[in-house]
């Protein structure tokens, strides 16, 4: 991350500025998945083992930009993705056993500041870049389904939600369409404290990673 950042703050210093105010906006769309957890408690006493598995689910990125250097932008986002979640959780001591297993769904909104550093100038057809950013993510999760409950188990709460700082980094690409129009691919990953982990029993330790597929356009006004 700290050679990242020399990159940036090279390329930054050393790029003259671009003409004017160029600012552009767009939209790109299509999958997110997240990342899995779990974890397992074994001692004399019994043992505990919890997790949750994602499914893929849908995503779109809206954004607003300006150009400050030739190969350099800085971007506002708003993030939205949801994916359904399998809960477990499974406990066996000496004199009982409980489990669980149920169905949620998630969504996660995000707000991010990026910078990104395009690898050709602004004349060039096809433009790669790389992109680190921050912001804050709020996570809402509701119960779908308990598919099966036994013994003192006791799922997460019907509802619950959390808001965490996120660290953004995604790679991508535009490529010009026509003049001041441009089809861009991005895939980026978020990570950020896991409150899905938080709530299983025993918690997991992972964080908590959205990666994202997208596609779409983007326009210089």
């Amino acid at each position: 991350m700290k050679t990242l950042v020399g990159c940036i703050s090279v390329i930054l210093l050393g790029t003259s500025p671009v003409a004017g105010a160029d600012y552009y906006a767009g939209g790109i769309a299509a999958m997110a998945t997240l990342s899995a957890d779990g974890a397992s408690v074994v001692s004399a006493a019994g043992s505990q083992v919890s997790g949750y598995k994602p499914e893929n689910g849908p995503a779109f990125n809206l954004f607003f930009g300006r150009y400050i250097k030739e190969y350099v932008s800085v971007q506002g986002n708003f993030i939205w993705n949801s994916n359904k979640l399998t809960l477990f959780s499974n406990a066996i001591s000496s004199d009982s056993t409980s489990f669980y297993s149920e169905t949620r769904n998630s969504s996660q909104a995000s707000v991010t500041g990026d910078v990104l550093v395009f690898f050709r100038n602004r004349a060039s057809r096809l433009r790669p870049y790389l992109s680190v950013g921050a912001g804050l993510v709020h996570l809402q999760s509701s119960q779908e389904n308990i598919t099966y409950l036994s013994g003192p188990a006791t799922p997460p709460p019907a509802e619950f939600s959390a808001n965490m700082a996120g660290l953004r980094v995604a790679v991508g690409i535009d490529v010009r369409l026509r003049k001041g129009f441009w089809l861009r691919y991005s895939f980026s990953e978020t990570n950020s404290r896991n409150p899905i982990s938080d709530r299983l029993s025993p918690p997991g330790s992972r964080e908590f990673k959205n990666f994202q597929n997208l596609w779409g356009f983007v326009k210089e006004l």
